[in-house]
């Protein structure tokens, strides 16, 4: 009995150790878990990602094929216990950061992960180096653990497509107002000018672009940071020559608009001037004329006696006076 009872005790210990202490786990503040029972994830009953908002980007026709169950996220914090057949899988919520070059599946291509090639839509095979920040969303983690085996391979491979779609095709917004008689690098055929001006609206239409990944794949961006675009070295110089003489006529161009713009300035002010002497010296007509209308109305003799007391005042300022006499 007393070995008996030992081995009672020592197996109750051991499965206490085993699945009592051993089911214990915790999950750190950047982590989220789900839990599996015989490999199937806890699910929110009767629920997917379609009733959630990430898939309102969706086609639909893709709606039907990225429809994934929503699972019970357990939160940071714990201790939390599990039962023998149930697994936790836990994943960083952190926000990641990666060279958009790097090749998951194959560290050598791309210029060991250090560059990006694509083609302009001038056939100018051009380089792009940059970076791509992205998190692990909570709300779809069924996709990110259970959908794809790789989630961020074909995130990226979807980015680069789409990017390199964007290159191939970009061409500059011009404004409305803009009445340059220069034309713009989409008619010279120089389009890595408007790509390298514009790198904000194509980081922006990437990002827009893959709104659509948390849906998919279960993986958020929060940033493409596309940072250089460098054309091939054997046409760098060519470009910077052509930039050059670019700028150049641009500069003189925009002299030629300062110095009429300041001739129509001038212009005006001269016309202004002219104006307001014209009207200082008809001014005092009109009040003449008013004067004498006025005194007109006085009496008949009003006007005689105006012209004699004028006449005086003449004479009194003159040093000599010529009259004529009749004969």
């Amino acid at each position: 009995m007393d070995v008996m009872s030992g081995f009672v005790i020592g197996f109750i210990a051991w499965f206490l150790v085993r699945y009592g202490l051993a089911g214990l786990y915790t999950v750190d503040q950047n982590e989220r878990a789900v839990k599996t029972r015989f490999g199937r994830a806890d699910r929110i009953p009767n629920k997917t990602t379609l009733d959630d908002p990430i898939s309102e980007l969706l086609t639909d026709e893709e709606k039907p094929r990225y429809a994934y169950p929503l699972v019970r996220v357990i939160p940071p914090g714990g201790p939390y216990w599990k039962w023998p057949w149930e697994r936790v899988h836990k994943v960083s919520a952190a926000v990641q950061t990666m060279n958009m070059a790097q090749d998951l599946e194959d560290p050598t291509a791309n210029h060991n992960g250090t560059m990006l090639e694509a083609v302009t839509k001038d056939q100018l095979n051009v380089g792009l180096t940059g970076q791509i920040r992205f998190r692990v969303s909570e709300r779809n983690l069924y996709a990110y653990l259970f959908g794809v085996k790789r989630p961020i391979v074909h995130v990226m491979a979807y980015f680069v497509a789409v990017l390199r779609e964007r290159i191939a095709n970009y061409e500059a917004p011009r404004s409305s107002g803009d009445d340059s008689p220069l034309p713009d690098a989409a008619d010279t055929g120089v389009s890595i000018n408007d790509l390298r001006k514009n790198l904000r609206d194509i980081n922006e239409h990437m990002e827009r672009e893959c709104q659509t990944a948390e849906a998919r794949y279960g993986i958020a961006f929060d940033a493409s940071l596309i940072t250089g675009i460098d054309p091939p070295e054997e046409v760098e110089s060519a470009l910077a020559a052509i930039n050059t003489a670019h700028n150049q006529v641009s500069s003189e161009i925009s002299l030629a608009r300062a110095a009429a713009d300041q001739r129509i300035v001038q212009s005006k002010r001269a016309v202004e001037i002219e104006t307001l002497n014209a009207s200082a010296e008809v001014e005092p007509l009109k009040a003449l004329a008013a004067q004498l209308t006025e005194l007109k109305k006085a009496g008949p003799g009003s006007l005689q006696t105006y012209l004699r007391n004028v006449r005086l005042q003449i004479f009194a300022k003159a040093h000599r006076v010529i009259m004529e006499v009749d004969q």
